[in-house]
């Protein structure tokens, strides 16, 4: 696991941005749910190698930016 790798905690919506595409649970289930309204839930911490890489995809997909990796 890189350096950067190692710093990162979490993953975080932006919900004044999110419009509930519903990118980003689509493509890491295993990170991200959806409420009842169809907005994302992330279910928790990144503290495998996995997560941060579903984390990095759900960044990648969604077209409102609304998702950011926070460091520690």
């Amino acid at each position: 696991m890189s350096d950067l790798r190692q710093q990162v905690q979490r993953l975080v919506v932006d919900m004044s941005v999110c419009a509930g595409h519903g990118l980003c649970y689509s493509t890491s289930p295993q990170l991200i749910d959806c409420d009842d309204q169809g907005y994302p839930v992330v279910l928790h911490d990144l503290s495998s190698e996995d997560d941060v890489r579903a984390a990095e995809a759900a960044v990648v997909v969604c077209p409102e930016r609304a998702l950011n990796i926070e460091p520690r």
